[in-house]
């Protein structure tokens, strides 16, 4: 099946709205099963209802993608995963979206005939990230919401992949794939598609008093399409899985037209109608709409701070949609020649996109009252209604006084439809197998448990160097003036060895053009610093220091660590990590100890304490009730319980890191961490005072170097176990 010039893809969160977005004009459908979608609380589909949508959708010469989109549990991985693709992988599912690296590394293996999309929850913001998606198997990328078109045109000129944008619909206040809001405050991981949306709720802060402070407007770019595809988008998304039949296909309908206008009138101007504008905002928005982050970096114009809910209005547009669209069937043109002649079969041979077939019913009779006539004929056999064909032209070959009943016409008719329909979705069926290629090693060095420390400034830094039991210090990017990075980082590296402890450069949460740009002209100054390794936390970086594209010098031999937000649920997704570049593994902070017990892999370094980072956005709370001040530092945000939330605005690079209100402590379980087998713990430092760091540090020693019991009665005021009991669901 040919792929479109450019690709306009619908959601459908049920088998109807599928039909909808369909006639409505969609070039593809992405929905989800029963099982690891992102929107595990929408109208999903069955498996039935997927095999019946794979054949509708393919006979239409369209195409489904299914959103395998969360993260996987060993187990899950191990018994579940492959009998649940395995009848669509046969059916012939065009693609699967996957947030998962051990999911992408069993699909690939098992399924290989079917296309891999990096979704968006890989949070992917670079050609570094998109070329390391590449190399793992991905023919696209989901791009995050927040880039940029300069920043997506220059993956599209470095990286030969698919790139796939959203443009409608909601958008999430945190970069996709690094919320852990919903997870840590009420169990519900957005990770595990069970979004919870407390961002949607009201925060107060100082400046602002009480608003919907992290709750952006909706999407809408129906004025930049033309800019989305000269940028290199070929695949225009649209949000909508838990929205109405009647938003997604009107959404749809409405940016098909202004799409093939676009396609088939190149060089002409473009512009569209306040008439459909206001038919978009009618069909559903949060306080109107933005053109998102293709042309700002953030602002308060994009936030629906006074309504965060979706509202629609205009029922008689409701009503359009459904008649336009809903109560509509698509039918393929087909040919088809009918020849009674007495004494022999009645035969029916239909021609549909190249493809003929032929079929044989009954016996024709001499009839011996009443010959049939072509006029009833030619009614009976045009009654296609329901199935996914319609006469274009039927011609009728018929003997005098020939004879044949009703139902045998009308067998022959439904005999014909399925036997094209069948050979016209033959090309897409597959085989299976279940053999593989053995269980993927994973092989990390076992040493004696170290102690890593991590701190935010170079003050804490200097505070934890006395301490003999620490082995790491990993100093976040933040710490260092950027005109002095270097100096700075070379004195604080050469003190560090001194104490004979190891440095690790901590790089931003979020690499994006002008932070990569940055350190990729800088990058041997870094090297001759003497550091002996890095961390990083997100795709961009871990392709970065890979060198997954030819403009990055390789590395010396030093240590890449994997942060958490760099998801190791499995031994498979361990393994990828592994593959692409990391050294060491950080264990999931979602993960219960049950689950880390058995995770499928041995070591990785387990976090024992530390503020958890729950939001890392590209919006910026300050900028957005007081004004912009490029001052890094602290703002507190209230929920609606009290509990304070502290936001560091992270000015270097531009983004925000929301903390949990309390910190994670794992210290007063040394029984239990120990026999998870980690090679080493982590302590990371953020606002705490110099006391509060010294009594952490203090409780560590006598759990975990001295062997004692922490009196309880004395314990820390205030701390979280995360999800160490209870795990994410």
């Amino acid at each position: 099946m040919k792929k479109p010039q450019v690709e306009l893809l619908a959601p459908a969160g049920s088998l109807e709205i599928l039909k909808a977005v369909a006639v409505a004009g969609a070039d593809a459908v992405y929905a989800a099963g029963t099982r690891f979608g992102a929107r595990a609380y929408a109208n999903n589909l069955t498996e039935e209802e997927l095999l019946y949508a794979i054949d509708y959708l393919h006979l239409h010469e369209k195409r489904l993608y299914l959103t395998v989109n969360t993260l996987l549990k060993q187990e899950e991985l191990n018994r579940e995963l492959y009998d649940y693709i395995a009848p669509l992988y046969r059916q012939g599912l065009d693609g699967v979206i996957v947030q998962d690296l051990g999911v992408l590394s069993f699909l690939r293996e098992h399924f290989p005939g079917m296309e891999l999309h990096a979704s968006t929850q890989m949070s992917v913001t670079g050609p570094h990230g998109a070329a390391l998606m590449k190399k793992l198997g991905c023919c696209r990328v989901v791009t995050a919401r927040e880039l940029s078109l300069e920043e997506i045109k220059e993956i599209h000129e470095k990286v030969a992949i698919e790139i796939e944008s959203f443009i409608h619909g909601a958008l999430c206040y945190c970069y996709s794939g690094q919320c852990l809001l919903s997870s840590m405050l009420g169990g519900r991981s957005g990770n595990r598609g069970r979004c919870a949306q407390p961002c949607r709720l009201p925060y107060r802060t100082k400046e602002a008093g009480e608003a919907y402070l992290l709750s952006p407007k909706d999407l809408c770019t129906i004025e930049l399409l033309p800019e989305l595809i000269e940028s290199g988008v070929y695949s225009l998304k649209i949000e909508g899985r838990m929205k109405q039949a009647e938003y997604a296909a009107g959404v749809t309908g409405i940016y098909r037209e202004y799409l093939d206008r676009y396609l088939s009138q190149p060089g002409t101007e473009y512009r569209v109608s306040p008439g459909d504008l206001k038919r978009l905002t009618e069909l559903g928005s949060r306080s109107g709409f933005t053109t998102g982050y293709y042309f700002q970096q953030n602002g308060p114009e994009m936030m629906a701070m006074e309504q965060p809910a979706h509202t629609k209005s205009n029922e008689a547009l409701q009503e359009e949609m459904r008649e336009r669209y809903l109560r509509r069937e698509i039918q393929e043109k087909m040919n088809g020649i009918l020849i009674l002649s007495k004494e022999n079969p009645a035969s029916l041979v239909l021609k549909c996109k190249g493809v003929e077939v032929a079929v044989f019913g009954e016996r024709v009779e001499k009839a011996r009252s009443r010959p049939l006539d072509l006029e009833t004929v030619s009614e009976k056999l045009r009654k296609t209604g329901g199935s996914p064909f319609i006469f274009d032209h039927l011609e009728i070959r018929m003997e005098e006084d020939s004879f044949l009943t009703v139902g045998a016409l009308n067998q022959l008719r439904r005999d014909g439809i399925e036997a094209l329909k069948e050979r016209l979705l033959s090309e897409f069926r597959r085989e299976t197998s279940r053999e593989t290629s053995g269980k993927p090693g994973v092989e990390l060095p076992h040493k004696k448990p170290y102690l890593a420390v991590g701190v935010q400034t170079i003050e804490q830094c200097n505070l934890i160097l006395e301490y003999p039991y620490i082995d790491r210090v990993y100093v976040d990017s933040d710490a260092f003036d950027r005109a002095k990075e270097f100096e700075q980082l070379g004195q604080l590296t050469e003190l560090v060895h001194g104490a004979g402890k190891a440095l690790f450069y901590v790089f931003p949460s979020v690499m994006r053009g002008a932070t990569v740009h940055w350190y990729k002209e800088r990058f041997q100054e870094f090297i001759k610093t003497g550091v002996d390794g890095f961390v990083t936390g997100s795709y961009e970086g871990l392709g970065f220091l890979g060198g997954e594209t030819t403009d990055v010098a390789k590395l010396p031999p030093l240590t890449v660590i994997a942060d958490s937000s760099l998801y190791a649920w499995s031994a498979r997704a361990a393994g990828e990590l592994l593959a692409a570049g990391a050294n060491e593994l950080t264990l999931p902070v979602e993960a219960n100890r049950q689950e880390l017990l058995h995770r499928g892999y041995p070591g990785g370094e387990l976090l024992l304490y530390g503020y958890l980072p729950l939001m890392v956005s590209a919006q910026c709370l300050v900028k957005n009730t007081a004004g912009c001040q490029r001052k890094t530092g602290y703002t507190r945000l209230k929920d609606r319980y009290g509990k304070i939330f502290f936001v560091k605005n992270q000015c270097r690079d531009c983004y925000n890191i929301l903390y949990n209100s309390s910190p994670l402590s794992l210290l007063h379980r040394q029984e239990e961490v120990s026999a998870i087998g980690a090679d080493g713990y982590r302590i990371f430092f953020t606002r705490e005072s110099e006391r509060e760091i010294i009594e952490v540090l203090s409780y560590y020693q006598k759990a975990f170097v001295k062997g004692e019991k922490i009196d309880m009665d004395r314990y820390l005021s205030d701390y979280t176990n995360g999800h160490f009991k209870r795990g994410a669901e």
